[in-house]
């Protein structure tokens, strides 16, 4: 078949998922799997070979995936349920002042979101806004705008949350690389958007925090901020510790023995084995939690963690049909023709995604499988590979609206009209996507 052929059957693929999504109502697991035979259809292959790249697409994505998000699934809980999110919003708050609380709710959210998801963390720190709110007096869009940046640039810039593990998986990114990417392209995003946005729209929306309302918990009964935030570093460090080691530049060398002990426990997986380890007894034994109350917190975790599983699974075989298929090598050969990059079509290939359909998961997913056929297998460097992640994840978190479910989460916890919402949460991700998408291209072109 003809390159243009094969583009026009990756385009049908696409139209198919939108159209089951949206207008059928199928869910995103089954629509991209429908979506995924498609393809294998128009472009010419056999029965065989469609049923194998399925099968060889599921297992190879979830090999790693499953295993990291079902690990940061029963951190998150242990660290929800101890209330470590709201330990770190009161310590940053009381370091900063309350007069520089939308930076500390800021940097709380992005810390948070790292092992919570984001809809859990934003419900559970409601109340710290509420506070806030009451004893300043200044519109709660003051305090939440910056909280729900650092929430969003979390949950899809920074691993171990699904959606980057899952992209990174998709390219073949080391998680190391993608967190270092992340951190350099989303907090700029996330201080351009959250704060200095959020303080602009606030003075022009003000809203009270409801007169009833949950309190805070006592902060003598909450775990130490210290601990919390050792806790989700540890594994982080050890994680970019092994990227560093093993791309040579660390100003030392070790020898064999130590360098096979570092690479065993700083692999994500074993790196999030022990931080589980740790949070189990420091956040639940020790804090007298019993095995019972241990153990259904950590199955009800797997819920979620199972959805986003499968769906990353799907999306991985929407990949392997395109790579099987040729029709990714046909779609690269015809954008290159057009004159487009790899890094502005991943952004904007996720971003059109997100935009119609709304989930930033399925966007990211989606664009992964697109953009994964594209990369130049002589590309060997890993920050550069790390920039096609962040130029996704900002895609997928462009101009949240009416088709998120997050856009009524926020407006509802924020008590927001349709028009507030668009004018502050939808013009904040609108803000933040665009700042990630020209940081990750001028970290790009700076390495």
């Amino acid at each position: 078949m003809s390159n243009y052929s094969l583009a026009a059957a990756v385009l049908a693929g696409i139209a198919l998922l939108l159209w089951l999504v949206l207008y059928r109502k199928i869910p995103a697991f089954l629509a991209l799997l429908l979506s995924s035979i498609a393809v294998g259809l128009l472009a010419g292959q056999d029965a065989k070979a469609i049923t194998g790249a399925i099968q060889e697409g599921m297992g190879g994505t979830l090999g790693f995936v499953a295993t990291v998000v079902g690990l940061g699934a029963i951190f998150g809980a242990l660290l929800e349920h101890s209330g470590g999110a709201k330990s770190i919003a009161a310590f940053l708050v009381g370091k900063l002042g309350v007069e520089r609380a939308p930076t500390a709710m800021m940097l709380a959210g992005f810390v948070i979101a790292i092992p919570v998801f984001f809809d859990v963390a934003f419900i559970i720190l409601t109340p710290v806004l509420y506070a806030l709110q009451r004893q300043t007096g200044q519109s709660l869009l003051r305090f939440a705008l910056p909280l729900l940046a650092g929430l969003a640039v979390s949950h899809a810039f920074i691993p171990p949350t699904p959606g980057p593990v899952a992209v990174a998986e998709t390219l073949g990114v080391e998680l190391g690389w993608v967190m270092l990417a992340g951190l350099l392209t989303g907090l700029p995003a996330a201080m351009v958007s959250g704060l200095w946005y959020g303080t602009r729209i606030s003075r022009q929306i003000f809203i009270p925090a409801p007169l009833e309302g949950e309190e805070e918990e006592e902060t003598s009964a909450l775990p130490s901020a210290t601990l919390i935030l050792g806790l989700i570093g540890l594994p982080i460090l050890l994680i970019v510790a092994n990227t560093l080691i093993k791309s040579g530049m660390m100003p030392f060398r070790l020898n064999e023995g130590a360098l096979n002990f570092i690479e065993l426990i700083s692999h994500p997986f074993t790196a999030l084995i022990i931080a589980n380890l740790l949070a189990w007894y420091l956040l639940g034994v020790r804090r007298g939690f019993s095995k019972e109350a241990l153990l259904d917190m950590a199955n009800r975790s797997m819920a979620p963690a199972g959805t986003i599983i499968l769906l990353t699974g799907a999306g991985g075989v929407f990949k392997q049909m395109l790579v099987a298929t040729g029709a990714g090598r046909a779609l690269a050969e015809s954008l290159a023709e057009l004159g487009f990059s790899t890094l502005l079509f991943a952004f904007l290939a996720a971003a059109l995604i997100r935009m119609m359909q709304g989930s930033a998961t399925v966007a990211m997913i989606t664009a992964a499988g697109l953009v994964a056929p594209l990369i130049d297998p002589s590309l060997q460097n890993g920050l550069d590979k790390a920039c096609l992640v962040t130029a996704i994840a900002s895609g997928a978190s462009i101009l949240s609206h009416v088709n998120d479910s997050g856009f009524w989460l926020v407006s509802k916890y924020l008590y927001l009209s349709e028009r507030q919402a668009f004018q502050s949460w939808s013009v904040l991700t609108t803000i933040l996507a665009l700042c990630g998408f020209v940081m990750s291209a001028l970290l790009s072109w700076a390495f």
